[in-house]
């Protein structure tokens, strides 16, 4: 077989770019790579480790109360900072999302969540359970490692390295017995950690209450158009075990989602998308007396899919490949994830600081198949292979262990400080087998192309502080510094058919990073606050393979790649006016990102490298109107100007805009809470707007650009309480709008369709929910 041989590039999963090369038993060219390169087959999806054999071608506690009387604003105290204060006060942008408000709207995923924040992204990786998320425009796409940390209460969750599926894997927890939904803005690396250099996710469940029995149970069912319908089940109950000491709280929940999209092709069918959500919290709360509390929680949560939630679209059209919504499939393309999460938060107060302890342990199993054959399959016939399938089985596992202590000082004096130690160490495993199926047989299995091992390690220990100088009764100032030194181990071994020879890897890294934060907040009077902040975010570096050049020997690709790193620059403004009945948060920004993190091909591998600047500049402003206690119209605009400042080869060169970033967004809504007949009832609707956003880089062979065109959703919500018993009901896309939300394009370049995710069909839904 000729050395010099070319195939044309393969390109990654749907589910992400770095896949394995299918021509892999050809030598790749010593030189680097400019053209379109072939990712492999073997670290599909999900796993964006720097392992990618191209072709031989060119290859903060949120509490907030229910609306207050008459012209009273919506009372919201925030520990953002890791210290309750009124939201008003911090220094900052962030946003609440009452997991009520949200259940009674029907939202079942984060994306659902987040839809109406202007300025997020989440970018739906092939249906619930995979998704990145990015927050004014800090993504380049396919991310190494996720931008933007995710917290439930105070427990760092998720992958902190490119191995093991952190970046595509971000908590797409259930409602389940939530208080509420936080989303902090702006890096938060000073006090959160890594992979919040674009920003903070937090989930805030309900604490066990020891002065009362209560409990919850609801009972929802839904209608999609074309689909199947759905139902969900969850109960709460809340037990004092002794009065005002210790109480206990369970809650489960079962969740059915109905699917909406066909399959054509072999593995047809119809509604193959549907699936199942379900687990369970245990949370225990002891108080034995003033100083001390403590809090220990278990959770865990199942989701199964029977397929991805991908539809074929034209490239060159912007249009269905068929009839919408429909995927060609000869392969189905089912998935489970579990994650399991235990914790124990013990909180001391000294009186001159409060400690906090918090010990967690969670894991992350994610098992999926994907369907490979309509590009592979043709590629791979020249070889001599008649195949009717080729499949990727891939099963992924995060074992991940935090220890964190934390001094706060009391609040509301003249100093105040925090203080903190944070260590994380972390297992990763990936392992993934490339199948195929013989044509013109029964089904009878062809060869494995390829098998692929790759485990990782990760600990890091990290220091953290600031420090707030209430200068005058207006003034406060605030340093914040952050120590973090890291170590990696990362092993690879594949081999198979396409191989050629087995290939056994092993590196490993150190890598030490620095954050920094400062703000100064200024009381213009008692009810409107300025502020201006610069913080930086950082991304941990990491270990790469170790790649020699086929002709020299020489090192051909770095053994490391560096952290990268952002500034973020922000002046805010925040305000309750015309008596306390208008809320105004108003805030400007300008990012400069360095290093920028980025898969690259040397000598047909893909790696992680650091290349490239980007500049972010935005603005967002939002409202709350409460002309009468009954009433409240929000409003929200964000402009987000993100382009690349330097070229980036592998990406894109100066001035290219960053994808998956609408230049302008905003949503509307109003809420009506009264009476009706003599009882409490309630109505609303919300509106967005999302302009449109590409979905890679112009002029990038591996991952085409595809302009993802505008759209404008409408919901709408109503309910009425009966006694204990609430029914709500619920209309999401009114005008059953075929929204283009995210769109893989790293298979258009061999003639394959955009894997396009789009909106759920116009979707109806009831719930009855009965407290006791």
């Amino acid at each position: 077989m000729s050395e010099n041989r070319e195939y044309a590039p393969l390109q990654p999963s749907p589910f992400s770019r770095t896949s394995m090369n299918a021509a892999a038993c050809f030598r790749p060219r010593a030189a680097r790579h400019s053209g379109p390169v072939l990712r492999p087959l073997a670290l599909i999806p999900f796993t964006l480790v720097p392992f990618a054999l191209a072709g031989a071608a060119t290859a903060q506690t949120v509490e907030a109360s229910a609306m207050a009387p008459a012209a009273e604003p919506q009372v919201v105290t925030v520990s953002a900072n890791r210290r309750r204060e009124p939201a008003r006060e911090v220094p900052m942008q962030v946003d609440m999302l009452r997991a009520e408000q949200l259940e009674q709207a029907g939202a079942k995923m984060l994306s659902d969540y987040l839809a109406n924040q202007p300025g997020v992204d989440v970018k739906n990786g092939g249906g619930a359970g995979f998704g990145s998320i990015s927050i004014r425009g800090v993504s380049t796409g396919d991310q190494t490692i996720a931008t933007v940390g995710t917290y439930i209460d105070d427990v760092a969750y998720g992958s902190s390295t490119p191995f093991a599926l952190g970046s595509v894997t971000s908590l797409d927890m259930a409602l389940l017995d939530l208080h509420h939904i936080e989303l902090l803005r702006g890096p938060q690396g000073t006090l959160y950690g890594a992979g919040a250099m674009g920003g903070l996710l937090k989930y805030v469940t309900n604490e066990p209450n020891p002065r009362e029995f209560s409990g919850k149970a609801a009972i929802g069912f839904s209608a999609t158009r074309g689909g199947r319908p759905g139902h969900t089940e969850n109960i709460v109950l809340n037990v004092p075990l002794r009065e005002n000491v210790a109480a206990l709280r369970v809650a489960a929940f079962n969740d059915k989602s109905g699917g909406y999209i066909d399959a054509t092709g072999p593995a047809a069918g119809a509604n193959i998308n549907g699936g199942r959500n379900s687990g369970a919290r245990v949370s225990v709360l002891v108080e034995p007396g003033d100083k001390l509390k403590v809090r220990l929680t278990a959770t865990a949560q199942n989701t199964r899919r029977d397929s991805t939630d991908y539809v074929d679209y034209d490239a060159a059209t912007g249009r269905p490949s068929g009839r919408e919504p429909t995927r060609h499939a000869a392969l189905r393309e089912p998935y489970d994830i579990k994650v399991r999460i235990a914790a124990a938060d013990i909180e001391y107060d000294f009186g001159w600081a409060r400690l906090n302890a918090i010990t967690a342990r969670q894991t992350n199993d994610i098992d999926l198949r994907l369907d490979y054959t309509g590009v592979y399959a043709p590629l791979l016939a020249p070889l001599g292979l008649d195949l009717a399938g080729v499949g990727v089985h891939q099963s992924t596992q995060v074992r991940k262990w935090t220890q964190e202590f934390r001094l706060t000082s009391p609040a509301r004096r003249t100093v105040e400080w925090l203080a903190g130690l944070f260590y994380d160490d972390q297992r990763g495993g990936n392992e993934q087998l490339v199948g195929s199926t013989l044509a013109g047989t029964a089904a009878a299995p062809g060869p494995d192309l390829l098998r692929a091992s790759v485990p990782s390690e990760y600990r890091e220990l990290a220091a953290y502080g600031d420090v707030t100088w209430n200068a005058t009764a207006r003034l406060a100032l605030t340093a914040g510094l952050r120590v973090a030194r890291n170590e990696q181990d990362y092993h690879q071994r594949a081999s198979g058919m396409l191989m050629g020879e087995a290939t056994d890897i092993v590196s490993a890294s150190k890598d030490t990073s620095t954050t920094y934060m400062a703000t100064a907040r200024y009381a213009l009077d008692a009810t409107s606050n300025v502020y201006v902040r610069a913080a930086s975010g950082y991304r941990p570096g990491g270990p790469n393979a170790v790649l020699k050049d086929f002709q020299t020997g020489a090192t051909a690709a770095p053994p490391t790649f560096d952290h990268d790193e952002l500034w973020s620059y922000e002046l805010g403004y925040k305000a309750d006016l015309l008596g306390r009945k208008l809320g105004v948060e108003a805030a400007v920004y300008d990012i400069r990102w360095d290093d920028i993190q980025q898969f690259y091909a040397v000598n047909g591998i893909n790696v992680i490298v650091n290349a490239g600047k980007a500049h972010i500049q935005g603005a967002e402003l939002n409202l709350q109107y409460r002309p009468a206690a009954n009433w409240q119209l929000t409003g929200a605009l964000t402009w987000i100007d993100a382009r690349l400042s330097e070229d980036a080869p592998g990406l894109a060169r100066n001035g290219a805009r960053l994808p998956n970033t609408a230049r302008v967004s905003a949503s509307v809504g109003t809420r009506y809470s009264g009476e009706l007949a003599g009882r409490p009832a309630y109505a609303g609707f919300d509106a967005r707007y999302v302009g449109k956003r590409n979905a890679g880089f112009d002029e990038n062979p591996t991952l085409p650009n595809y302009v993802l065109p505008s759209y404008a959703m409408v919901n709408l919500q109503a309910g009425m309480t009966f006694g204990a018993t609430t029914a709500s009901v619920y209309v999401n896309n009114l005008l059953d709008r075929r929204a283009q939300l995210a769109g893989g394009t790293g298979f258009v370049p061999y003639g394959a369709p955009v894997n396009m995710t789009v909106q759920r069909p116009r979707t109806a839904g009831v719930m009855l929910t009965r407290e006791f």
